[in-house]
């Protein structure tokens, strides 16, 4: 022999060297990636451990865990405070010893019948060839706190009437300067009307048997 190994040896230990040397990097990888997953802090949970952690609600939806923190405990229940005692009022004083602050006494009636025989005296008119007075019918209403009196209300509509020229007419305030009746011709009662119409002066009066006023006498009203 002359010491020369043939070709075909040489390639075959050459091939058995390469492959020792991938088992080695091989094996070398292997363990590298075991330390990884078992130490390495990118490890992902493994899908039935994260079932485990996420349970489901029975509808599909996945049920979220309260923490203690924020939970409420069930024996912590606010208590209402008591209710304030409700206000008494204090009767107010009736009966005939009550005082009427208002100033309209108890026994006022809104509903007064008209009455008969006063008339509040408005103008007067010669049409038609006589002398008629103007006038209309009313009742008296209930007083107001800051009057001196009853009001006489005028209802209905206005109403002529002759008047006798020789009447018997008696006048208080404003048409003389007294709170008593005081008598006064017819011509001069006239006048005053003439002067002052629509004044509403409540007067009481009297028809004569010829259907025309004979009598006239003023209601003072203060």
């Amino acid at each position: 022999m002359t010491g020369i190994e043939p070709a075909g040896r040489r390639g075959r230990a050459a091939f058995r060297t390469v492959i020792t040397a991938l088992g080695i990097v091989g094996g070398l990888t292997l363990v590298l990636t075991a330390c990884g997953g078992d130490d390495g802090p990118t490890a992902a949970p493994s899908s039935s451990r994260a079932a485990a952690a996420r349970p489901s609600d029975g509808n599909g939806a996945k049920a979220v865990a309260t923490p203690p923190s924020e939970a409420t405990a069930v024996g912590d229940v606010a208590t209402p405070p008591p209710p304030a005692p409700a206000a008494v009022a204090s009767p107010s004083p009736s009966g005939p010893d009550a005082e009427d602050t208002t100033g309209v006494g108890t026994d006022c009636d809104h509903k007064m019948p008209i009455s008969p025989d006063e008339i509040a005296v408005l103008r007067y008119t010669p049409e038609g060839g006589s002398l008629s007075l103007i006038f209309q019918h009313g009742n008296w209403d209930c007083p107001t706190p800051d009057s001196d009196g009853p009001p006489f209300v005028t209802v209905g509509k206005e109403t002529f009437l002759p008047l006798n020229q020789a009447a018997y007419i008696t006048v208080t305030d404003p048409i003389v300067a007294s709170t008593e009746n005081q008598p006064i011709g017819v011509q001069e009662f006239l006048d005053w009307l003439e002067a002052h119409p629509n004044s509403g002066l409540v007067f009481t009066y009297q028809v004569g048997a010829d259907g025309a006023i004979d009598s006239l006498e003023q209601v003072f009203t203060p």
